[in-house]
């Protein structure tokens, strides 16, 4: 009876362990792992002595799931860097140095890694499958830490999207980065982008800027390129970007993002209906318009309705928020330019999980984000920047014209921009005449100080005040000479891009050699 007793307690227990083990299998849910990779994996590394270097830039110790596996990659990992040989021994060894050998398993566990796998031959495709596992499981945790947080009253809804926005980034900044691309394979992209080019009659290689001086030099805003645009107040930079957007969106059908963080979207909105509807400002501002006024308005403004033109003006916009959004953007409408007004205004808030430290490391932070931004979603970025008041200090009116040691703030601006770009209107500083007795009123000058691929120059243009908007100039109107009084005094503008010592004048635009990559804060300044 008792024999039966103490059968049927055992069938007991193994009937709740099955209802138990059915519950798990059916309801629980396990981390994404895949022990059995991980296990081949050390177990190859163990075997062939150039697996490693396949393997070196896709696994990291926190990658693989079993604390024993990490520690056990770990101490392969230091004996790479110390470039000494991996097998069973030297792992053994250096984890009895590290103190962990007997936490993994002992030399007995080492050992039966290699008895997992016959060779490293697919070592890289089971690393990945390793990688991806890991990825998913950091999405969990940050998820469940975002859904956690969410249902805390005290937590600050701004600061739990920085948050949730910071961990995503870091999770793709620090997992999924580009392959490096053999030669061959660079080659032929490099050619395809030659062919479709070939096809192009007008020479423009990116998108449009609209001004026809401009884009001779530049070939329009190009791809991956940080493109500021810096000058001192009432310059006319806003004026410069919304003739370039309307330029872009309405002529050309490129669809573009205006992030203004110093004017409103309805502001910016008016300025653009006075350029187009050729309706002076003021007259628009205080809505004190004549019948046939408004008719010109209505008939004008048809173009600009259905441009593709976004306005974003959300203040004290973050890196992170403007991040996010041109992704978002990109994605609905891939959007072909992205254009900040004005970079100072933004906030490095969350960079690295603080608050950015000081004003010039934070515009620091801000700018090396704006390029990330440019090279992720394949779109130039226009970015407008402020000038310090050393302009105003110079003495003499040609000492008024800017130069890049005047960038406000941070010298990384100058650094991570692949093109700078200074406005000059000389009647701002009560110069009316200029070497050549011509009148310079309504003239402004586009300097190109910067320029990573091409060349620099001076491009004049039209500042339609009362309309608030930039034009090219009359066909009649040659560039203006370079002065004694400029640093650049002596250079001749060259009549093609091939040809830098003919000194014929290119249209109404002067054109000098690049200084893009060889510039620096203690070299003469070109202008």
């Amino acid at each position: 009876m008792s024999i039966d007793n103490e059968q049927g307690g055992k069938n007991s227990i193994s009937a709740r362990k099955a209802r138990l083990s059915t519950t798990v299998s059916t309801a629980g849910k396990l981390p994404p792992q895949a022990l059995d990779l991980e296990e081949a994996v050390l177990g190859a590394l163990m075997l062939e002595k150039d697996a490693l270097s396949a393997v070196i830039d896709i696994l990291k110790p926190e990658v693989f799931y079993h604390e024993a596996h990490q520690k056990i990659f770990a101490a392969i990992h230091m004996l790479f860097e110390k470039s000494k040989p991996v097998d069973i021994l030297t792992v053994t060894s250096e984890l009895r140095q590290m103190g962990t050998l007997e936490m993994v398993g002992g030399a007995y566990y080492i050992t039966n890694l290699t008895n997992r796998v016959a060779s490293a031959a697919n070592i890289e495709f089971h690393a990945r499958i390793i990688s991806q596992k890991y990825i998913q499981r950091e999405l969990i945790r940050i998820s469940t830490d975002i859904i956690t947080n969410a249902y805390e009253d005290t937590t600050d809804i701004f600061d739990l999207l920085d948050h949730a926005e910071k961990g995503l980034f870091d999770i793709a900044q620090n997992n999924l980065r580009r392959d490096t691309q053999k030669m061959d394979d660079i080659i032929k992209q490099s050619l395809a982008t030659l062919e479709e080019l070939r096809t192009k009659t007008d020479g423009l290689t990116g998108v449009p800027t609209g001004f026809t001086g401009l884009d001779r030099i530049t070939g329009g805003w190009q791809k991956q390129d940080l493109v500021i645009i810096a000058a001192r107040p009432a310059m006319g930079k806003t004026a410069f970007v919304l003739t370039c957007a309307r330029n872009a969106t309405v002529d050309f059908q490129k669809p573009t993002v205006v992030f203004s963080l110093e004017m409103s979207s309805v502001q910016l909105v008016n300025r653009l209906i006075s350029g187009e509807a050729e309706i002076e400002q003021e007259k628009i501002r205080k809505g004190n318009l004549q019948e046939w006024e408004w008719q010109q308005l209505h008939s004008k403004i048809g173009r600009l309705t259905e441009a593709p033109l976004l306005i974003d003006d959300t203040p004290a916009l973050n890196i992170f928020e403007f991040r996010a959004k041109c992704r978002r953007l990109k994605s609905q409408y891939d959007i072909q330019l992205v254009i900040v007004d004005y970079l100072q205004l933004m906030h490095g808030k969350g960079e690295g999980g603080k608050g950015g430290g000081n004003r010039e490391q934070e515009i620091g932070s801000i700018s090396r984000a704006l390029k990330s931004v440019a090279k992720e979603l394949d779109v130039p970025v226009l970015a407008l920047s402020q000038l310090s008041r050393a302009v105003e200090s110079r003495p003499g009116l040609q000492g008024k014209r800017p130069m890049l040691s005047d960038l406000r703030e941070s010298g990384s601006i100058e650094q991570d921009a692949d093109m700078v770009l200074f406005l000059y209107r000389p009647e701002y500083y009560g110069i009316t005449e200029d070497e050549q007795g011509r009148s310079q009123a309504g003239i402004g000058e586009v300097i190109i100080a910067k320029h990573r691929n091409g060349e620099t120059g001076i491009v004049p243009l039209r500042f339609v005040g009362k309309f608030v908007k930039f034009t090219d100039l009359e066909e009649d109107f040659t560039a203006p000479s370079l002065g004694s009084g400029d640093s650049s005094a002596g250079m001749l503008p060259s009549a093609s891009f091939d040809n830098f010592n003919n000194p014929r004048p290119q249209g109404n635009t002067i054109i000098m050699p690049s200084r893009g990559n060889d510039m620096h804060d203690d070299d003469d300044p070109p202008f």
